[in-house]
């Protein structure tokens, strides 16, 4: 059986002129992870990051665990995260009673709007205009990570373990490709799924399960655990 290995990233940069970076905190949440691989003595074969920025930096973080000396990072767009922000925009525009715009600051408002939004997105009930650029529709999204998945799957095989460093909604649809959850119980996974996290699927001979979701050994300590983020 071989195994992909899904490490979702350290925590971005909430607030900060780009959130596509890892704070202090997203590193030290990763090197802790590398580190706690290290000591347990753990390798692994492959590893993939999306193309954005704190996907390639944890990526960075997790290269030193690849078992080889030419080890690299196999960067794939399909790994990307959707863009949240033109979802948003719309949601705002066309849905939301109160004006609102971005940037939205405050944690748990910004979490009730992308929540509300999410819900429009995946029941199709968000139309962008000719303005609103990078909108990448909810099947689209699906059709994207099932099929990078599966890609993954059909390249490595034989026993091979593969890390793969990559956000929360590509993880979520990681769950429904193996369990077939309905779409509102992948965005409801989306939310649940912590920095630095680790979910592993085994698959072959014909079939692919679900071993770990959303673990942080890392980060079980009691004096780590201030160190655990959604967001």
């Amino acid at each position: 059986m071989s195994e992909l290995i899904f490490v979702r990233h350290g925590q971005a940069s909430f607030g900060a002129e780009s959130y596509d970076k890892l704070s202090p905190l997203g590193v030290q949440q990763v090197r802790l992870l590398a580190q706690h691989w290290q000591d347990n003595g753990e390798c692994f074969d492959h590893l993939y990051a999306g193309e954005l920025l704190r996907q390639r930096e944890t990526a960075t973080e997790l290269l030193p665990l690849i078992d080889s000396s030419a080890a690299q990072i196999a960067v794939h767009p399909g790994l990307n995260e959707y863009d949240g922000a033109p979802l948003i925009d719309i949601y705002l525009r066309d849905h939301h009673p109160v004006q609102q715009t971005l940037p939205i600051l405050d944690r748990k408002l910004f979490q009730r709007v992308f929540e509300a939004t999410t819900a429009k997105w995946i029941n199709d009930e968000l139309v962008p205009g000719a303005d609103d650029h990078n909108f990448e529709a909810w099947p689209a999204f699906q059709r994207r990570v099932h099929g990078v998945i599966d890609e993954l799957m059909a390249r490595h095989t034989d026993g091979s373990r593969v890390l793969v460093s990559t956000s929360g909604g590509v993880i979520a649809l990681a769950l429904q490709r193996v369990l077939g959850l309905p779409d509102a119980q992948v965005i409801a996974a989306n939310w649940m799924v912590n920095n630095s996290s680790i979910t592993r699927l085994r698959y072959g001979r014909g079939r692919v399960s679900l071993t770990l979701f959303n673990g942080l050994p890392h980060l079980e300590k009691p004096q780590l655990r201030e160190l655990i983020t959604y967001r």
